[in-house]
């Protein structure tokens, strides 16, 4: 295969260039990497909707990753359930290491052939469940050995990665090859191969949660209400999408509810 995350950065002599040379380059590679998802769209979206009818038959969404990718889809993860309501262990991640170790970064567990599998046993895994791989290299041990146990075992698996043909690629059914070239900094796969694999997470999240029926016209009608800044929202929210116009008297509803989705039902079965 060939390793284009690897390959020799069209930057030269660094070290001896202003910040705002830098700064203008590397908003130059940026730019390339919106691009390169254009490319797999038709891609994008053939793994979405393989994952949404799992999840409507009563699947999960596993992403199994290490290093950088596997951490943003960490970070993508958790804030589904604030965001749009839905029950935690729906969206879930295993990564090299394990989650509760996300800021020790620890890389050498990315050649734990072994482990990836173990994790998803423990959650029951299961053939109504799908997987998907992240690894910008499309190398990385952690993620195709357990790919490949996946697939062995009959379940879907899908992938992200920077490289074409890669091993992880040949082992899922839905793969996703985003090549956004050699990197900045040489190798520094956190850079490019990390924005696509981020914009990636926030298209696949986002356009799930809205097909699963989350999202009303584009409105988070089933934000959970944690904090003062997001309930304000929500009221503001049940306000404008109703006939409400007085603001304590949302609040309240709101609250009894508990979802800005639950308080327009209610208003609505009144009505009836």
């Amino acid at each position: 295969m060939e390793r284009i995350t690897e390959q020799q950065s069209l930057h030269r002599n660094l070290e001896h260039k202003s910040i705002d040379e830098l700064i203008f380059a590397i908003n130059g590679e940026d730019k390339k990497v919106a691009l390169a998802i254009e490319k797999v769209l038709p891609q994008v979206s053939t793994l979405i909707s393989a994952i949404v009818t799992k999840i409507e038959c009563g699947g999960r969404l596993f992403y199994i990753g290490a290093g950088s990718g596997g951490r943003l889809s960490v970070l993508d993860v958790i804030e589904l359930p604030t965001t749009y309501g839905i029950p935690k262990g729906i969206v879930n991640v295993v990564l090299a290491g394990g989650v509760k170790n996300l800021a020790d970064a620890l890389e050498e567990k990315e050649d734990d052939r072994t482990a990836g599998w173990t994790e998803l046993k423990t959650q029951n895994i299961n053939q109504k469940d799908l997987v998907i791989g992240i690894s910008a290299s499309g190398t990385t041990p952690f993620v195709l050995e357990t790919l490949k146990t996946c697939k062995a075992h009959g379940i879907t698996t899908g992938c992200i990665v920077s490289n074409p043909a890669s091993p992880i690629a040949k082992e899922s059914n839905f793969p996703i090859e985003v090549i956004t070239g050699p990197e900045f900094i040489t190798g520094s796969t956190r850079m490019k191969c990390g924005t696509a694999q981020k914009m990636l997470f926030d298209m696949i999240s986002t356009t799930i949660m809205i097909r699963l029926g989350r999202v009303e016209d584009n409105n988070m009608v089933h934000v959970a209400l944690i904090n003062d800044k997001i309930t304000d929202r929500a009221v503001k929210m049940l306000m404008k999408t109703t006939n409400i116009d007085n603001y304590d008297q949302a609040k309240v509803l709101l609250l009894e509810f508990g979802s800005v989705k639950k308080a327009k039902d209610s208003i609505k079965l009144k009505s009836r």
